[in-house]
C-alpha cells in the first residue's frame, strides 16, 4: 500500500463519489427485483417467533447485522446480534427453541455459521438466510431463502463490501418496517424503548410528570379578595400567577405576572377585589395529557401556565412553560 500523496484532483474525488453512490443505488434497485413471496414468508415465521430474532454474520456482515438486530428490537421485534465466531465456543447456548436465526452470508459460505448449522437444525430453529443468490451451503440449508441479487461492489476492485451491504441493511430495514406494520406498532411503543433521548421525553413524559400539585402548597386566593394579598400569594408560589377561587374552593379564574403589568397599565388600585382583574374560565388539561401537547396549548395560546382542576372545579395542579422547558420537553 502506499503512502504517497494522490494525485486525484478535487473533482476527480467527487466524481468517484458520485460513481459509487451510482452503483449503490443500481444494487438497491436490483434488490427491489429480488422482494417476492419469499419476503412475506420470513415476515410471517418473524412474525410467528415466539422468541427472539437472532441475528448472526461474519465481518461486515455480521457489523450489518447488528444494525439490523438493534432496528428490530427498537421497533417492536425482539431480537439480538450473536457473533457466530463465538457461537462456536458456547455463546451458541443463547439460541433456543423458539428463536428464529436470521444469518447473513453474501457468498453463502462462511465458514463459521455453516459450523451451526447442525445445531440449528437440531434445535428445530427456523433459519432465514441473506445472500447474494441461492447457491451455498446456508441458503441450501436455510427454510427461506432471501436473496440480494449479483451487484457490482462500489469498491474498484469488486472486492470490499460496499454494494452488497448497503443492500443488506436495506433488507433489513425493510423486514422491520413491514414487521412495524404488520404489529400496528406506535410511536408510544417507539418511546418505551428510547426513554433516554429526546423522542422519548416527548412521547412518555406527562402532565403529571412536571406538574405542581396541592402537597406543594399552591398560590390560591379568594375572589373577593384585594390585589394588594394576590401579590404576595403570587410571589410566595414562584410560579407566576395566582389562582382565584370562590367560597366552595371552586376554581373561577386565574391571574398572572402578565395581567398585574397590563392593570397597573391601566392604572389599577391594590385593594381592587381580584373578580375584577381575574381572567376567567383559565385554559385548563388534563393530567394524562403528554407534557409535549401541553407545551402545544400554551404556544397556542401565549400562555405560560395551565391549571390542572378535578371534576369538582377544585385546583388539582399547576404546570407552567418553566417546567416544560426544565424537562427537555419541545
Amino acid at each position: 500500500m502506499s503512502n504517497t500523496q494522490s494525485n486525484l484532483t478535487h473533482e476527480q474525488f467527487i466524481s468517484t463519489a458520485i460513481e459509487a453512490i451510482n452503483t449503490e443505488i443500481s444494487a438497491l434497485a436490483l434488490l427491489t427485483e429480488q422482494i417476492d413471496d419469499r419476503f412475506a414468508q420470513a415476515c410471517d415465521i418473524i412474525l410467528a417467533c415466539q422468541g427472539r430474532v437472532v441475528v448472526t454474520g461474519m465481518g461486515k456482515s455480521g457489523l450489518i447485522g447488528r444494525k439490523i438486530a438493534a432496528t428490530f428490537a427498537s421497533t417492536g421485534t425482539p431480537a439480538f446480534f450473536m457473533h457466530p465466531g463465538e457461537a462456536g465456543h458456547g455463546d451458541l447456548g443463547m439460541l433456543v427453541k423458539g428463536d428464529v436465526l436470521l444469518a447473513i452470508s453474501n457468498s453463502g459460505e462462511s465458514d463459521e455459521i455453516k459450523m451451526l448449522l447442525p445445531v440449528v437444525k437440531r434445535l428445530e430453529i427456523p433459519l432465514i438466510s441473506i445472500s447474494r443468490d441461492k447457491r451455498g451451503m446456508l441458503p441450501r440449508s436455510a427454510d427461506i431463502v432471501l436473496t440480494l441479487g449479483k451487484s457490482q461492489e462500489a469498491c474498484p476492485l469488486n472486492l470490499a463490501p460496499t454494494s452488497s451491504t448497503t443492500a443488506t441493511l436495506a433488507l433489513g430495514d425493510a423486514l422491520a418496517v413491514a414487521l412495524v406494520h404488520a404489529r400496528n406498532f406506535t410511536s408510544e411503543d417507539f418511546a418505551l424503548s428510547h426513554p433516554a433521548g429526546a423522542l422519548g421525553r416527548q412521547l412518555l413524559t406527562r402532565v403529571e410528570d412536571l406538574m405542581h400539585s396541592k402537597s406543594e402548597d399552591l398560590p390560591l386566593i379568594h375572589q373577593q379578595a384585594p390585589l394588594q394579598d394576590a401579590l404576595f400569594t403570587m410571589s410566595a408560589g414562584r410560579l407566576g400567577m395566582t389562582v382565584v377561587i370562590d367560597d366552595s374552593d371552586r376554581v373561577v379564574g386565574v391571574f398572572t405576572d402578565g395581567d398585574l403589568r397590563r392593570g397597573l397599565e391601566r392604572g389599577i388600585d391594590l385593594q381592587t377585589p381580584m373578580h375584577e382583574v381575574m381572567v376567567s374560565n383559565p385554559r385548563r388539561v388534563s393530567k394524562t395529557m403528554r407534557a409535549s401537547d401541553a407545551l402545544s396549548v400554551m404556544n397556542e395560546n401565549g400562555i405560560s401556565q395551565l391549571l390542572i382542576i378535578d371534576e369538582q372545579d377544585r385546583l388539582e395542579a399547576i404546570i407552567t412553560l418553566h417546567d416544560l422547558l426544565k424537562a427537555g420537553v419541545k
